[in-house]
């Protein structure tokens, strides 16, 4: 992208992306796969057990990505890629409190192997697949912030960054796909301020292009499973749901209305409210997350929301292209 320059309001849109991901999570936790609720409050419970304004997975494992980015690795090289991983096992180890079945499985076998992490991971993820058919679950979209808000200047790196990232745990296709699409409308919400999930049609296969066409128009007309929103392809119709309904709204209210409506869906609320977050918040910014959801929370690895945006506000500052 020529001539790019990064305004306060790109910063706080990038701030906002993190933070606002992260209260979604926080504000879905407790109704993880319990009956929906018609007020969702940051109250703590849910899988974990967790602390009211307590982020889960999603988020954690969003910071592994995140930290890789802060260090100065671009997410596109083998090296950033291996020391996600790196941080992924030591998560595993150390920090998960929750963990998706595909995920854990892929992490546990790839500890038990030597080499290249990033290539175990892989290995261990195409194992995965093979052995159970069963390899699209939302466990890479869920982690997608950081991702969004890395390559601003550029969105082949972007969706080279969403896809080869999504592959470290989850080889499948639409996986990578819907990444790429949810990358790609985080980074054109960051710069532009617009809410375009076809933004990134152009960067995925052209034979997937009338699949995700139905499925965009699907979830547009209203037409969600929330039951199945384990699966990628249907968190991501349940979180462009969420996020479309507040079309009407701005700023706060927009943001507000949007993550309780993407809780309210059910089914596994952290996880689409996460990624509904991460967009609104791409869009909205810092300044929008209301203030009762910012000062509760906190998480693993012990860092506070505020702390959490400051992390995605040098991910753009120092990723800029030299010259810039």
């Amino acid at each position: 992208m020529d001539n790019f320059e990064l305004t306060p309001l790109m910063v706080d849109r990038a701030r906002g992306a993190l933070l606002a991901s992260a209260c979604g999570d926080a504000l879905g936790a407790p109704y993880e796969f319990a009956p929906p609720t018609d007020d969702p409050q940051m109250v703590g419970g849910g899988l974990g057990p967790y602390q009211p304004g307590e982020w889960t997975d999603d988020t954690q494992m969003a910071i592994c990505i995140a930290k890789v980015a802060d260090f100065g690795l671009p997410l596109t090289t083998d090296a950033a890629h291996d020391e996600i991983g790196e941080n992924f096992l030591n998560w595993l180890r150390d920090g998960a409190t929750d963990v998706g079945i595909q995920t854990r499985a892929v992490l546990s076998e790839a500890a038990k192997n030597t080499g290249d992490i990033s290539d175990r991971l892989r290995a261990a993820a195409r194992e995965f697949a093979a052995h159970t058919g069963r390899s699209a679950g939302n466990g890479a979209l869920m982690r997608i912030a950081p991702i969004g808000i890395s390559f601003l200047w550029d969105r082949e790196a972007t969706a080279r960054a969403a896809r080869d990232i999504a592959t470290l745990t989850h080889p499948d296709q639409v996986v990578q796909e819907s990444c790429v699409l949810w990358a790609e409308a985080m980074r054109v919400a960051v710069i532009e301020g617009e809410l375009d999930i076809r933004a990134g049609m152009d960067l995925i296969l052209d034979s997937s292009r009338d699949f995700w066409d139905r499925v965009i128009s699907d979830a547009d007309s209203g037409v969600i499973d929330p039951r199945s929103n384990g699966y990628t392809v249907s968190a991501l119709q349940c979180a462009w749901f969420a996020v479309r309904s507040t079309l009407g709204l701005f700023g706060e209210g927009a943001l507000y209305e949007g993550l309780r409506k993407a809780v309210k869906l059910g089914g596994d609320t952290d996880t689409v409210a996460a990624i509904a977050g991460a967009l609104l918040g791409a869009r909205w910014g810092e300044s929008a997350v209301p203030q009762q959801w910012q000062e509760p929370l906190h998480g693993w690895p012990d860092m506070t929301g505020a702390e959490l945006a400051d992390l995605g506000e040098r991910i753009v500052r120092n990723s800029r292209p030299r010259g810039f």
